[in-house]
């Protein structure tokens, strides 16, 4: 069996037609079984093995070509690019399965936003420090408002205050990175409906008292508490999500 077949016989089925093809040969190129320079299948092939149509194999095509992760000769088919790029970073929220994953994705948080908060509690001009606290404001409007959805009561809200206190550091790259985050903030993973009404508000008012030390610490320009202020409201999180782990466990 050639090389080519080889990486070939290991494309499965895509169950998300284009989608879940590109994402089966960006793995085998990723992972080497499909080598810098080497000849994909034709696109007969590709049909042939995933029972996808042709238009959705050129779609995919397309795509990795988009990307840089192939290229197509004339009259010669499809390759694997020579130099294949860094993939970007992400977390894909539908592929956090469990509340272990969540864990890891808050931990990565903790050592991002502990540090942001700190450098805008050194650095934010006045703008930013009234975004902030604009930020602060809507979110606590939001989860006063009578008749919110439990589920999604203060979401948005709840991500343009951290958002704004990344943006306040100076340093763009904080926000960037946090725009990774914002399909995984911690209460989108907490089945908050099932709480009971008393217990969702303090829920809430307790997240409301968190962001409000952090302001006043940013406000103050004292980094350490902005730094300390934001540990105990992410680490609060992180240890709502470990007794939920603890109680599937138990059940």
């Amino acid at each position: 069996m050639s090389a080519e077949s080889a990486a070939f016989g290991a494309i499965r089925k895509a169950p998300n037609l284009t989608a879940g093809l590109v994402e089966t040969l960006e793995a085998q190129i990723a992972s080497g079984d499909l080598g810098p320079g080497q000849r994909l299948p034709t696109e007969q092939a590709i049909v042939n093995a995933t029972g996808v149509s042709r238009t959705v194999v050129r779609e995919a095509l397309a795509s990795l070509r988009a990307r840089g992760l192939i290229t197509t000769r004339q009259g010669l088919g499809a390759f694997v690019a020579e130099t294949v790029p860094a993939r970007s970073f992400a977390i894909d929220a539908e592929k956090l399965e469990s509340i272990g994953d969540v864990l890891q994705v808050l931990e990565l948080r903790l050592s991002i936003e502990v540090e942001a908060a700190g450098l805008a509690a050194e650095r934010r001009s006045p703008e930013e420090l009234a975004r902030i606290e604009a930020a602060q404001a809507a979110f606590l409007a939001a989860i006063s408002a009578p008749g919110a959805d439990a589920e999604t009561v203060g979401l948005g809200e709840d991500l343009a205050v951290h958002r704004a206190i990344l943006a306040a550091t100076g340093n763009s790259y904080f926000a960037r990175v946090f725009d990774v985050f914002n399909v995984v903030i911690p209460r989108q993973r907490i089945p908050v409906a099932a709480l009971s009404q008393a217990e969702r508000e303090r829920h809430l008012r307790r997240v409301g008292q968190e962001h409000q030390a952090i302001l006043a610490a940013i406000r103050a320009g004292d980094a350490t508490a902005a730094r300390r202020a934001m540990r105990v409201h992410l680490t609060r999180a992180r240890d709502r999500y470990a007794a939920l782990r603890s109680e599937a466990k138990a059940g």
